[in-house]
């Protein structure tokens, strides 16, 4: 521990587990206190005290990404409690699949709403402050799915690659205030987003679990799922003073899956 992010702040949705979790954890064991957002309370609460035994402040708040009312008030909320927001890691995400054909429509409009409008209710109201102090990190957690096509999965990969471009349009926008926007593209990682994966190959098909995960590892030229603290480590690195000329950048953590 380097005490990177001594005396910062940050507020990171889907804060409860996976890969919000673990970048809460990666902040904390180096200097920061954090707002966790997600819908599910005991989750929060857990991950709280998780960042709490290192030591760190840690403020869990339930919230619905897709509600922008919900949004402004917890976002005000994590404002009053940390005293600014000086990081933002809009982390919060679902992954559902199914054919084009017959595609339900709302699978379509949730998966929009949570993976690209909920990126786009949160940093709207963070933004303003971070403006104000002519400072700020914006990370958002994207995918390969962000640079690349696959069967059955048009709902997020649309909203994945709609992250990205909102993420380079905001890089751009903001660069002048001194802040940096950027997005880590991870593959299948090692979360419980992943295992629902895994389960659905398992009840589609009557594979059996192991090679339903063997499948999802064989994705990855290294035959394996990424760990959360891998792509921690990518956030850790954006947030710090050091990455002040990175933006607008998706970075890959993938085991070379996606060469560009």
């Amino acid at each position: 521990m380097t005490g990177a992010l001594a005396g910062r702040k940050a507020l990171i949705t889907g804060g409860g587990r996976g890969i919000g979790r673990a970048i809460a954890l990666a902040f904390a064991q180096e200097g920061a206190d954090v707002a966790l957002l997600a819908r599910n309370e005991s989750e929060l609460s857990h991950a709280a005290w998780e960042v709490n035994a290192l030591g760190r402040a840690a403020f869990p708040i339930v919230c619905d990404v897709t509600d922008p009312a919900q949004v402004a008030l917890s976002v005000r909320e994590a404002q009053e409690r940390l005293g600014q927001i000086d990081i933002l890691v809009n982390s919060a995400g679902v992954a559902h699949s199914h054919k084009f054909i017959d595609h339900d429509d709302w699978l379509w409009e949730h998966t929009l709403a949570v993976n690209l409008t909920g990126v786009y209710y949160v940093t709207k109201q963070v933004v303003p402050g971070m403006v104000q102090r002519k400072q700020g990190r914006v990370i958002n957690i994207a995918s390969t799915a962000a640079k690349t096509g696959a069967k059955y999965v048009a709902a997020y990969t649309a909203s994945k690659h709609g992250v990205l471009g909102l993420t380079r349009a905001l890089a751009a926008e903001f660069v002048a205030d001194g802040i940096t926007v950027n997005a880590i593209c991870p593959s299948y990682v090692d979360t419980p987003m992943t295992e629902a994966s895994i389960a659905n190959i398992v009840q589609r098909t009557g594979r059996e679990e192991a090679e339903a995960r063997r499948i999802i590892e064989a994705m990855n030229p290294q035959k394996r799922l990424i760990q959360p603290e891998e792509v921690a480590a990518v956030a850790l690195m954006l947030a710090g003073d050091l990455a002040a000329g990175i933006t607008g950048q998706a970075i890959n953590v993938d085991g070379g899956a996606v060469m560009f």
